[in-house]
């Protein structure tokens, strides 16, 4: 009797969207951290530094064990350490009133590890279920995440103007609905059979050049995607000169929109798309978009760009997956965890670089130059160094087609 995953599914969704949580909702309330309890910029971008560390550690961690676990506790656990996490985070001034910043240092280490282990499982596990199309299911998996960036920044933006900041609290109790669902759905659902990569004696995943080559190709894509995408709002703001509530809006929200359709897209159509020749033409598609944000002298001409890039990226990171879960079959959960850990360096590598060059043109030039204040000039110069990185993602997407093909 063929069972109904259609839970399962459902489970994996809902922890896109705690990823998406994790991700935008803090960074929301991050002027009340400074307003209220002195919290300054360097504690804040510790802050996001540890998401993505832990993420990372996460990531290589369940690379070496996750055979040794159980699955279905091991997601189980993710909706507990983000009800955790949130409330941590809501109750700091309370249980930390000397110390806020070490409560929101602790429920930024509960909920983190929790987006890790979601990050490294659900892909393996939604890979695994019975599918015509895995390109298209994991494409329907990851636009989840994209939709919850929308609806994480949307609606605590409305909840903070309906409430106001003096209840800023309520928030995380809000959001704590996703990972509770999340808990009951993982409880009750089926879960198809797996491979960890460790079977009769484990794949030596380091051996395989393909291997390499996907690491690449994941590291170039988390930084295609994050190098703009966590600098979206604030280059609305002062590299285009509009308000924050609209370049909230016009930044993050309509490239998580576009990256968001992109996927939808593939996950209606994939059947009918060679993946490896999608990926070559997005990642063309990207170096065009960050040019055109680059360059443009219009700002809403900047604006398609920032768009066209979020589609250009909707892809790139599950299309990786498929390819080289295709390619090395008895990876399992291993495979997919070293991936996820290449992506998560991408993540941090790309804004990273970003805000370094930026900072030293804006030092360089405190007045500006060619026609643009200092900061417009700086966050410009620091995104177009950064097309190194879907250059270098078509560059090796075609490498992984010839060894690909050369291996059949």
């Amino acid at each position: 009797m063929t069972k109904n995953y259609q839970i399962t599914r459902l489970a994996g969704y809902t922890g896109s969207i705690m990823q998406a949580i994790t991700a935008n909702v803090p960074p929301v309330l991050f002027i009340i951290f400074q307003e209220r309890f002195g919290i300054t910029y360097a504690e804040l971008g510790f802050l996001v530094l540890m998401t993505f560390v832990i993420q990372i550690g996460v990531d290589f961690l369940l690379a070496r064990i996750s055979h040794k676990l159980n699955i279905r506790a091991l997601l189980r656990s993710c909706g507990i350490l983000s009800v955790a996490g949130y409330g941590l985070l809501s109750l700091s001034p309370v249980l930390f009133s000397r110390h806020v910043f070490a409560g929101l240092v602790l429920g930024c280490l509960f909920y983190s590890s929790s987006s890790g282990i979601i990050e490294v499982m659900v892909s393996p596990v939604n890979d695994a279920i019975p599918s015509d199309n895995r390109g298209s299911s994991m494409a329907f998996l990851h636009s989840f995440y994209c939709w919850g960036v929308l609806g994480s920044v949307l609606i605590s933006t409305l909840l903070l103007r309906l409430f106001g900041q003096d209840h800023w609290q309520w928030i995380m109790v809000f959001w704590m609905i996703v990972p509770i669902a999340n808990l009951i759905l993982y409880t009750i659902c089926p879960f198809p059979p797996m491979i960890s990569g460790n079977e009769n004696g484990g794949v030596r995943l380091a051996g395989m050049s393909l291997f390499w080559i996907a690491m690449i190709v994941m590291i170039a894509s988390g930084a295609s995607e994050l190098a703009l995408a966590q600098w979206a709002s604030l280059f609305a703001q002062k590299g285009l000169g509009i308000s924050k509530t609209l370049g909230d809006i016009a930044g993050p929200c309509f490239f998580a929109f576009m990256m968001g359709v992109g996927r939808i897209y593939y996950g209606v159509r994939g059947e009918k798309i060679d993946l490896r020749h999608a990926l070559r033409i997005l990642s063309v598609l990207c170096i065009v978009s960050y040019l055109v944000t680059i360059f443009s002298p219009w700002p809403v001409l900047s604006l398609v760009g920032v768009g066209l890039c979020g589609l250009s990226v909707s892809m790139m990171w599950p299309g990786t997956l498929v390819l080289s879960s295709q390619a090395v079959p008895e990876g399992g959960t291993k495979l997919f965890a070293m991936l996820a850990l290449g992506g998560d360096v991408g993540c941090s590598l790309g804004p990273w670089l970003t805000g370094i060059v930026s900072n030293i043109v804006v030092d360089a030039y405190p007045q500006g130059g060619m026609g643009l204040l200092a900061d417009q000039l700086a966050l410009r110069c620091g995104l177009a160094v950064t097309i190194i990185f879907p250059l270098t993602l078509f560059l090796f997407v075609a490498r992984l087609k010839k060894k690909e093909s050369s291996e059949a």
